[in-house]
């Protein structure tokens, strides 16, 4: 079959197969090159094999909660939605949760992902004790920060090219309401919005929308978002009944593909100019619920059809924080002179952190989307030239068409990893169309 991430470019042939048990899957694995695959919400083809594909979501099952401690065991195919919908009225929520809830576990592990609140609470690296593993030989092993500890580090991040993440133990954290009290500061440009950030390290969740297309004095001008979980306390009288109740809200859908043309410099900058304004006007606190704050596109189903029938690329960067403002400045010039705006572009504040493959760095990360055009992949070429000359790297999970030898340029870390694949000989049993692009 046909097949691609949720960017819906490149899209692949290849043999997809669902095993409902491990003795199923470790048939897949005799004598073919495999990649797992979670619910496809990678944007790219690191979870496409142009081999054999391995369908995880029938390892789907909740297995163990300790109410004492937050700690979840699930299957790997568990999504990020069913463990909020099974938790939060408990009283618990994922302690790092990327912006889409439609993401399953084994997804989150393999790309290690960080949320709003990585600066204070660091990646999923940070909130799960242990993981189980089937390697190449077909054989479960479980790793830990003490246990084959290697194999866990590289894993996190690892793309699942280490192994198949089986099952895994994580942990949750407590939360009193089902509300964030939101603090939204309008940013006249890229400075103001970083001396926001910088100010707010304090902040459980910090984001920012920024408008990449504005010029001038207002280059970088942004709507930059705090974030805490509310106490029941502070609700409203009559949400204190049932503080983890989410308000009936109307879910909105992209039934067909937009036409090439709906997506340009003229309609972004429109509704850059709106979006900014419209978030201007609300500046202050306020209670938001949690669906809305952590997974505002999830309200739009298929909202990937905007970008039409080829699809749309993911660009995503962290900087070293002491050449943060320099390379935003370069990419959102950039970015601003070729007129290829995206309206979906956030920036973070990234904490330390230091692992053997991860993408996040102390430092400053902007995510932004382009539809694909010519014009838009020589573009990317461009920022991914500022991103290295600024001593950044790329997010493997957003990543569509980057090089072997840019990956290489950004990130000296690479051949460690790949000597840790052909000595774990995990680099002829596990491979994606991506890691095959990049030579991993």
């Amino acid at each position: 079959m046909k097949l691609g991430g949720w960017g819906r470019f490149p899209v692949l042939e290849t043999t997809l197969t669902a095993p409902r048990d491990t003795a199923a899957l470790a048939a897949a694995l005799d004598g073919t090159a495999v990649i797992a695959r979670g619910n496809g919400r990678a944007y790219g083809d690191s979870a496409v094999s142009p081999r054999t594909t391995v369908q995880m979501r029938h390892f789907n099952r909740l297995l163990a909660f300790d109410d004492s401690t937050g700690q979840l065991v699930a299957e790997a195919g568990v999504l990020l939605a069913d463990v909020i919908a099974a938790f939060l009225p408990r009283g618990w929520f994922p302690m790092v949760t990327p912006g889409t809830k439609f993401v399953t576990l084994g997804g989150m592990i393999a790309a290690d992902v960080h949320g709003k609140n990585h600066h204070c609470d660091g990646s999923m690296a940070a909130c799960v004790d242990w993981i189980d593993i089937m390697d190449a030989t077909g054989a479960v092993q479980r790793c830990s920060p003490h246990d084959n500890a290697d194999l866990f580090r590289w894993t996190l991040g690892g793309m699942g090219l280490t192994g198949i993440i089986l099952r895994a133990a994580i942990r949750l954290r407590p939360v009193e309401t089902g509300w964030i009290r939101q603090s939204l500061h309008p940013a006249p440009d890229l400075a103001a919005a970083m001396a926001a950030f910088e100010a707010a390290q304090d902040a459980t969740y910090s984001v920012a929308w920024i408008d990449c297309l504005r010029r001038g004095d207002g280059m970088g001008r942004s709507l930059v978002m705090l974030g805490e979980h509310a106490p029941r306390n502070t609700l409203p009288p009559r949400w204190r009944a049932d503080p983890y109740a989410l308000a009936p809200k109307r879910t909105l859908s992209v039934p067909f593909d937009m036409p090439g043309f709906a997506l340009n410099g003229v309609t972004v900058r429109a509704f850059n100019q709106l979006y900014y304004w419209n978030g201007s006007r609300k500046a202050g606190t306020a209670l938001v619920d949690w669906d809305s704050y952590f997974y505002p596109l999830d309200a739009i189903l298929g909202w990937n059809r905007i970008y039409g029938r080829r699809g749309f690329l993911q660009f995503q960067c962290a900087l070293p924080l002491e050449a943060s403002e320099a390379g935003l400045t370069a990419l959102l010039r950039a970015i601003s002179d070729a007129g290829a705006g995206s309206f979906l572009a956030v920036l973070k504040r990234f904490g330390a952190q230091d692992s053997p493959f991860s993408f996040p760095m102390l430092g400053y990360t902007l995510a932004l989307d382009f539809p694909v055009t010519r014009k838009t992949l020589d573009l990317m070429t461009r920022l991914d030239r500022i991103t290295i000359d600024h001593g950044g790297r790329f997010y493997l999970a957003k990543d569509s068409r980057m090089t072997a030898e840019t990956l290489r340029a950004c990130d000296s870390r690479t051949p460690n990893f790949i000597d840790m694949r052909d000595r774990t000989n995990a680099r002829d049993r596990f491979r994606s169309a991506q890691s095959e692009r990049l030579a991993l």
